[in-house]
């Protein structure tokens, strides 16, 4: 059999593979952190990433969209059985029964973001890990949002300027939506930089390795969906005062009963403080 040609990175999937296995093995080892669960890797492309993870002695599952991918890679890694194509949803996902204490290698075909995590390891937690495609890295933190019981730990790389987001503190121009809405339920960790000329192709801009850690809340203590909805209309008029930007959501009346500093910008605001807005703002809202 001819050895299978590299694969082409495609541009359409933001597709920048990995070529310095030192960072590679780094990035791996961040699953270190929260042992003995499985570890899904999103997009490992051709594997650079996953040769390390599947020394590891646990189940390591990987998802791929790109079909040239997974044929490259359930040639080279003769670990993974064939490809699991997972249709969107959760059917085809059954194939994935895990015994316990059983180590397995998986390689499923599919779209991460359409996939029903609650199937993947029969609702068992895992790590998510991945050098992450940068045009959906929010997408699919949005989604770990929504599994938070699932996923106890997610690391991997991103583009710098999103990482510095996530971990952005109030009062710093790049705290925003994903800090407010990351760190309400985890805890983030910047853990090293990445340079463009490690990659093919390098990308334009930096790159970041992250770890995010639940934290010990299970509950916000106010309407959750009302404190997203709040957190994204003020950071998207984020140069202005709140009493301005929540008129989005509330008459000018409503807005003047509320017993809160108004005159603040919302990168000025803890999650607390955007939490106590919410339970403000909760009773003024006209109930949908």
């Amino acid at each position: 059999m001819h050895p299978m040609k590299q694969v082409k990175p495609k541009k359409s999937l933001g597709q920048h593979f990995l070529t310095d296995l030192s960072i590679a093995r780094r990035i791996a080892d961040t699953v270190d952190a929260c042992p003995d669960i499985p570890v899904l890797e999103i997009g490992p492309g051709m594997g650079v990433l996953t040769q390390y993870l599947i020394e590891k002695p646990r189940t390591i599952c990987a998802v791929e969209i790109d079909r040239e991918s997974t044929a490259y890679l359930s040639q080279h890694f003769p670990e993974f059985a064939t490809p699991l194509v997972v249709a969107e949803g959760a059917e085809g996902m059954s194939a994935l029964t895990l015994e316990k204490g059983v180590t397995e290698r998986l390689l499923l075909a599919g779209d991460f973001l359409r996939m029903d995590l609650r199937e993947l390891f029969q609702g068992q937690q895992f790590v998510l890990t991945g050098n992450y495609p940068y045009d959906i890295s929010s997408q699919i933190f949005f989604k770990m949002l929504d599994n938070r019981d699932l996923i106890p730990c997610c690391t991997g790389m991103i583009q710098r300027e999103v990482a510095l987001r996530i971990a952005a503190q109030p009062g710093s121009k790049t705290y925003g939506i994903l800090s407010v809405l990351i760190q309400a339920w985890y805890d983030v960790e910047y853990l090293f930089t990445v340079e463009p000329s490690v990659f093919n192709p390098p990308p334009k801009v930096q790159s970041a390795v992250i770890r995010m850690a639940r934290n010990d809340v299970n509950s916000l203590g106010c309407d959750e969906q009302l404190f997203r909805r709040i957190v994204k209309t003020v950071f998207n008029q984020r140069r202005k005062m709140l009493r301005v930007s929540l008129r989005q959501l509330l008459s000018a009346d409503a807005i003047a009963t509320l017993n809160a500093d108004l005159t603040l910008r919302p990168e000025q605001l803890t999650i607390q403080q955007f939490v106590d807005l919410t339970n403000l703002i909760s009773p003024l809202l006209p109930a949908s």
